[in-house]
């Protein structure tokens, strides 16, 4: 029997819906289509890091967690960060061990944003960002990146600044482009925030995957910025394990105290065993500082599988993406040109048009390079059998 119920309800989301995500899901699964969509890698973890998993479940660690996280690995943290980036957080006021990234931004912008406030942030964007917003009863104000090089128009930045302008979302290395912030970015920003009240959420969970030998310009680089930014990362981007949902964020104590005000009630801690593991792989500043190089291997792998297919593909700074072009060989639709690549070539992508509100379509589709190496082949060789249309 089904139950129904007599309750009328009224959506805080009544535009959210099936998204082209999740029909992207059910077309690959019915074609049992090569997974190039998905920014979540199909390798194993090191096995350490799992044994350390086990170790402390082993060790009787199963319970609560600190609401804030174990110290030991706020410590790690504020180790890497003051080394990489010469920023000093306090271990006890200032670091936040949160149940993933995405509970990370929910809980700052839950936070730090309040009703009839703006935020302002970059589309492409990830698809999290508005509706978090819209959640607090605040507005949402998308700015459009350039493209193809997807970059920031600051003169735009600067005319859509308002007394209302709580927060700036910013996203670097950026999903869906790839793209990555410059230094002069970083005085950009610092300059139309000057002697304001605003807030800088940077979501920086491919902070480790940057190429060719670039830094990350992230927010704890810029005195300046880190002292008005809540800078949001993640162990399940950084170890290979996006399922074991941890991550972290880091701030000034006062934006601190209010973000943890809406994490002790939607989490109270992340999983325990895994800030056990976490701490003590930490040991090891390899296991961060190797994956620039580990995964610049497989963008220029795909790259090199690609370069007689008909795709263009743009250059990717950082992160797990890559978009490619086609405008010049066809004119579908981009939700319709990576449900025919799902049907007729048996692999998934992600049109770009599903990172923008507006449904923006530029004739581009992302592929994530986030697989092993027979995926990554299997996909280019199926890739590069489309044909124009």
């Amino acid at each position: 029997m089904t139950v129904r119920t007599p309750v009328k309800t009224r959506s805080k989301l009544p535009d959210v819906g099936t998204t082209i995500f999740t029909v992207i899901g059910q077309l690959s699964a019915q074609h049992q289509a090569i997974n190039l969509s998905q920014g979540a890698p199909n390798f194993s973890c090191d096995a350490g890091l799992m044994a350390g998993v086990s170790r402390a479940m082993e060790a009787g660690h199963n319970q609560y967690a600190p609401m804030t996280g174990l110290r030991v690995l706020k410590e790690r943290i504020a180790e890497k960060i003051a080394t990489l980036y010469g920023t000093q957080y306090d271990v006890d006021s200032e670091v936040l061990i949160t149940a993933s990234a995405s509970e990370g931004l929910y809980s700052a912008i839950s936070g730090l944003v309040h009703p009839g406030d703006e935020v302002i942030y970059f589309e492409p964007s990830f698809d999290s960002y508005a509706p978090i917003v819209r959640l607090q009863g605040a507005t949402p104000v998308a700015i459009k990146l350039t493209v193809p090089d997807f970059t920031i128009n600051w003169d735009e930045v600067r005319a859509a600044i308002t007394p209302k302008t709580r927060m700036i979302i910013i996203n670097t290395p950026h999903n869906p482009s790839g793209q990555v912030l410059t230094r002069d970015d970083l005085t950009q920003l610092a300059a139309v925030t000057r002697n304001t009240d605003i807030i800088i959420l940077s979501d920086e969970v491919y902070e480790h995957v940057v190429f060719d030998e670039q830094q990350h310009h992230g927010m704890a680089t810029h005195p300046q910025l880190a002292e008005r930014s809540v800078i949001v990362s993640s162990f399940g981007k950084t170890f290979h394990v996006t399922g074991w949902r941890v991550g972290y964020c880091v701030a000034p104590v006062e934006l601190m105290d209010e973000i943890c005000k809406v994490h002790q009630f939607l989490m109270f801690s992340a999983d325990t065993p895994m800030q056990y593991a976490f701490a003590e792989h930490m040991n090891d500043p390899q296991t961060w500082l190797s994956l620039a190089a580990f995964y610049q291997r497989k963008r220029d792998l795909l790259q090199t599988l690609l370069a007689d297919s008909p795709f263009h593909l743009l250059p990717s700074a950082g992160s797990f993406f890559i978009l490619a072009d086609y405008h010049h060989f066809s004119d579908e639709s981009d939700s319709d040109m990576v449900k025919r690549l799902i049907t007729e070539c048996g692999v998934a992508t992600i049109p770009l048009s599903a990172f923008y509100t507006d449904g923006t379509d530029n004739k581009l589709i992302r592929l994530s390079f986030a697989k092993d190496e027979a995926t990554l082949r299997a996909g280019a060789q199926a890739l590069c059998r489309v044909k124009p249309r």
